[in-house]
């Protein structure tokens, strides 16, 4: 099945989900446009250029569904989205279902995405973080946190593990742990390290598979520069070039 041309330009820009007819379990969110969805649901890269491949986790889903002799059911969740609203619309759907297997976030979904009142609270109310910062610093996007001023937490979360330039990240001074646009750790890293097992035994979740990732071993700041960037509920970050759009690792003098 495919669309045919008229239709493709009825559709215009469109915002899709992929579903795994096994449990109905939506397990991928994009947009598109044309056949773009037909190409994703078979685990065909559309090839358009906008960075989005079928990788990892996706495409494995995909094979284990045709494996068991099914088809990937797809739908059109909205279409003829403008241009400038494409990216939004697609961010709120990805946020809107957790345990997707793309493999970047929605656009700004770091910064605006799903918050409680207390983190909207604390995002728009806290100190803000220096907007030009004099250190160099790896800004590391870490959403999964769950006791945010557990420090231990933090640090086992922003270490381990990241597609990261290695070279920068031994350039910086600090690693900045973000969550929801708000700085809430500073770490220096003593020596960065491939994410294998060997390396990282003490981290639970640690595994081979992840080897062409890196993670650090490193340190607390000292408190001054903890009160510098962080304080004593977090500082919000401001400064465009500090913020995350989809990448979670962002890098600043490095």
């Amino acid at each position: 099945m495919r669309f045919s041309e008229e239709v493709c330009e009825k559709l215009g820009n469109y915002v899709y989900r992929l579903i795994d007819p096994r449990n109905g379990e939506t397990f991928y969110v994009g947009k598109g446009k044309a056949n773009r969805v037909f190409d994703h649901a078979a685990g065909v890269s559309a090839g358009d250029g906008d960075g989005d491949q079928i990788l990892g986790a996706k495409l494995d889903r995909i094979r284990a569904i045709k494996n068991a002799g099914l088809s990937v059911t797809h739908v059109i969740h909205r279409h003829e989205i403008p241009d400038a609203a494409i990216f939004e619309v697609e961010a709120a759907l990805i946020d809107a279902y957790p345990g997707l297997t793309n493999i970047q976030g929605g656009h700004a979904s770091t910064d605006r995405g799903p918050m409680n009142h207390i983190e909207l609270i604390d995002k728009y109310s806290l100190p803000e973080f220096p907007t030009e910062p004099a250190d160099g610093l790896v800004l590391i996007c870490i959403n999964k946190l769950e006791e945010r001023f557990n420090r231990k937490a933090i640090y086992d979360l922003v270490r381990y593990c990241w597609r990261i330039n290695r070279k920068r990240a031994e350039n910086a001074a600090y690693v900045i742990a973000v969550i929801r646009g708000v700085a809430v750790g500073v770490f220096s890293s003593e020596v960065w390290l491939p994410a294998t097992l060997e390396n990282f035994s003490d981290v639970p979740h640690a595994s081979d598979a992840e080897g062409h990732r890196f993670g650090f071993i490193g340190k607390e700041a000292p408190e001054s520069v903890w009160d510098l960037y962080v304080g004593n509920r977090g500082k919000q970050i401001t400064n465009p070039e500090l913020k995350h759009v989809q990448n979670p690792v962002r890098f600043w003098k490095c």
